[in-house]
């Protein structure tokens, strides 16, 4: 005789906590100011400063649009060589069973994690494109600069009362 197993009664299906809706470029930039005197061989090394930021804007219930900024000069000798600039965004859904006090650090940390790898692979592309060895980002870890961030707002806040 064959065992039967109780039908397993059908589920709703589960929707992840966090959905991406779109992932776009909303404004890029690469400037080369002086192509042909930055392209000699030179036997210093150029000087690279990279800045991030991530914003975060509620677009409708449980839906936001976060932007990734990312800025990329790089100089040698105090003379630029380029500065390449990406604002790369997502619109990402967050499910209900999300916590109130998680959608912040989920919008400021996860979000950006996930957009960073298509951001890096852009900055790479377009400075390769404009005559230099691709600009490879070293990973970012989100959570840390959030909390870097939170820290410095709490001591800005503390100090102004």
């Amino acid at each position: 005789m064959a065992n039967k197993k109780k039908p397993e009664s059908p589920q709703e299906p589960q929707l992840p906590p966090l959905t991406i809706n779109a992932q776009y470029i909303k404004d890029l930039s690469f400037e080369h100011p002086h192509p042909a005197k930055s392209l000699q061989p030179s036997e210093s090394q150029p000087e690279i400063n990279i800045n991030i930021d991530v914003a975060a804007d509620n677009i409708q219930e449980n839906t936001f649009e976060v932007t990734l900024s990312i800025k990329a000069e790089a100089k040698r000798d105090n003379e630029m060589l380029f500065i390449s600039e990406i604002q790369y965004g997502g619109i990402f859904t967050l499910g209900d069973e999300i916590p109130k006090e998680a959608i912040h650090p989920v919008l400021m940390i996860e979000c950006p994690r996930l957009l960073f790898p298509f951001a890096r692979s852009i900055i790479a592309n377009i400075t390769r494109e404009g005559g230099f060895p691709p600009l490879s980002l070293n990973p970012i870890d989100f959570a840390a600069l959030y909390h870097q961030q939170m820290e410095a707002a709490a001591a800005t806040k503390e100090k102004n009362a």
